[in-house]
């Protein structure tokens, strides 16, 4: 085997399911060494980038539930977005007016005015068809991130980081919310739009303009985080006992947008702040609470996809008949060898 043959190897290892290996491995690598310049000595980064997304699609073909587990997970997602941007939406309007702000953001106090981008959305995602919500959402996400070049280019006042963030994240798992879906599902996000009405105007209190957002993101967001963890979990406990996978999947899928919920309580632990009442955590504390739930929740899902690849192909060894050596556990035919050649002797015998 040469060094370029074993790299493409190494590589596909990495992002392909365990069966395709096993299967078609030997192909792969061959066609990739054909199409190869006689020089190369390692893989192009353009092969690398194939080979990940060529393992992407196996893991998801072989992964059941987890296209209905992202839809599931997107109106989860879209609902907690709706809830936030509307409590979002009756705290610019009951904050005091900051001096700097501008006459042209009325009735809104900043450039918080992307919230109303979430509750149409909303409106989309009940009223229009399912490719005009992918747009509505994907609009939404686009609007918030631009928030902070806007405020820098304009002196504007803005939400802040912490608050910006989970939303986006929100927005781009509720992207998969869009599908066929009965009547009642869909009127979910104006419900909880109607639902957060009342809370936000009796909670939302009237100090400073900044002192409000971070009082109120303080306990909302983590409060947001809890229900929807709880949510989620019950609902992949419910499913799980029907023996529906989707609602794993879309557990899993959620953590990401439920630890950037957390990042106060995430990072005040980073912190080490100690017991007693919550604390706004250290910046910097933050910063590397969000790098780290950007990098775990996604490697959980992508571990649980592998495991399932493993899974299913010990279930193919096993309906096989494929017995595995008591010293390495890798797969052995021996005892399917010997099984077929007794069979045939015995055959043999019979004959005679």
């Amino acid at each position: 085997m040469t060094d370029l043959e074993r790299r493409y190897a190494r590589w596909m290892a990495l992002f392909y399911p365990a069966h395709y290996r096993r299967e078609r491995g030997s192909e792969l690598v061959d066609t990739y060494l054909s199409l190869s310049a006689p020089d190369r000595r390692r893989p192009s980064a353009a092969d690398v980038a194939d080979l990940a997304a060529g393992g992407l699609r196996q893991h998801l073909r072989i992964a059941k539930g987890l296209g209905p587990g992202f839809e599931l997970a997107g109106l989860l997602a879209l609902m907690t977005a709706t809830a936030c941007a509307t409590g979002w939406t009756i705290l610019e309007m009951h904050a005091s007016t900051p001096p700097w702000t501008s006459p042209l953001l009325q009735p809104f106090l900043s450039l918080g005015v992307a919230w109303v981008a979430w509750l149409l959305a909303a409106v989309v995602y009940v009223a229009a068809p399912a490719r005009w919500f992918r747009w509505a959402a994907g609009l939404a996400v686009l609007v918030t991130a631009g928030v902070v070049p806007a405020a820098s280019l304009t002196g504007l006042p803005r939400p802040p980081l912490s608050v910006l963030l989970p939303q986006i994240v929100l927005g781009m798992v509720a992207a998969g919310a869009a599908g066929r879906r009965p009547w009642w599902v869909r009127l979910m996000p104006i419900a909880v739009v109607v639902a957060s009405v009342p809370v936000a105007v009796g909670t939302a209190p009237n100090p400073d303009f900044y002192d409000n957002y971070y009082q109120v993101a303080e306990t909302a967001l983590p409060s947001a985080a809890v229900m929807l963890l709880i949510g989620a979990t019950l609902l992949a406990l419910g499913l799980a006992a029907r023996r529906d996978s989707r609602g794993v999947w879309a557990l899993l899928i959620l953590l990401t947008p439920i630890g950037m919920l957390a990042l106060n309580p995430l990072g005040a632990a980073l912190d080490d702040s100690g017991p007693g009442t919550p604390v706004i955590a250290a910046w910097s504390s933050m910063v590397v609470a969000s790098v780290l739930v950007a990098v775990i929740g996604p490697a959980l899902v992508l571990l649980a996809l592998t495991a399932r690849g493993r899974l299913l192909l010990g279930g193919r060894l096993l309906g096989a008949g494929v017995s595995r050596c008591p010293t390495c556990g890798a797969p052995s035919m021996a005892h399917r060898t010997f099984s077929s050649s007794a069979g045939s002797r015995s055959e043999g015998h019979r004959d005679s």
